[in-house]
């Protein structure tokens, strides 16, 4: 059964996908958009994204969206099943800390740094709108204080939950953009040291890098979608 993954590679949700997908050992098929615009389109509504977003993952006839809630669920199914790769532990307490964190990125890691990133990438590439200097400082401090906890939270461990898991993965394309694009804010990983550590520790993971990197390579040389 193929499981086919709609969406652009370098888009943060989609990217969180394929490294779980590539983390667990698992073959899929990649299909792009025709277009930005055509996520509107009828169709795609009725049969891939209500809300017109990406990614949207086909494992068969199933068909799951939202990128966090297709990682657990691709977990949930095919963990240990081509390679010994645990992303969510089978103790309770130890999955249940797993979801906490993602929260925690979902809630409060993510939002600051997509707004830096719309602002530094997006916003000028797509709108050829500049920088808006206020925003940029507004997000920096809200960013600031979100890896100061990150800070703590880190303290004597490699990984947020002890072992690597799925909680330290979804982080990895908004910080990736950050750190590894834009690289005008690394400045705010690199003045943590437990914060920094985990980050070069998840990117050097040979899978997640090629996948980050490649998704690099649209940023430095592509004009269109």
């Amino acid at each position: 059964m193929t499981i086919k993954l709609i969406g652009y590679s370098f888009s943060g949700p989609v990217l969180r996908v394929i490294l779980c997908l590539k983390e667990l050992g698992l073959p899929y098929e990649l299909e792009p958009p025709a277009s930005y615009q055509s996520l509107k389109d009828e169709d795609y509504i009725a049969n891939k994204h209500p809300f017109g977003k990406m990614p949207v993952l086909f494992d068969g006839d199933f068909r799951i969206t939202e990128s966090r809630p297709i990682c657990r669920y691709l977990v949930s199914k095919y963990q240990g099943k081509h390679n010994d790769t645990i992303l969510i532990p089978n103790d309770v307490h130890k999955a249940g800390l797993v979801d906490q964190f993602i929260s925690y990125e979902l809630s409060y890691y993510d939002p600051p740094i997509s707004k830096l990133f719309y602002q530094e990438k997006v916003a000028k590439r797509f709108l050829n709108e500049e920088p808006d200097p206020e925003i940029i400082k507004q997000a920096r401090e809200e960013l600031a204080k979100v890896l100061d906890v990150y800070e703590k939270l880190l303290e004597g461990k490699e990984y947020l939950n002890g072992e690597y898991s799925l909680a330290d993965l979804a982080p990895c394309p908004s910080t990736y953009y950050i750190c590894g694009i834009v690289t005008t804010h690394s400045d705010l990983w690199d003045s943590r040291p437990n914060v920094k550590n985990w980050w070069n520790r998840l990117y050097n993971r040979d899978g997640i890098k090629k996948s980050l990197e490649e998704a690099k390579s649209f940023w430095e040389s592509s004009e269109n979608i």
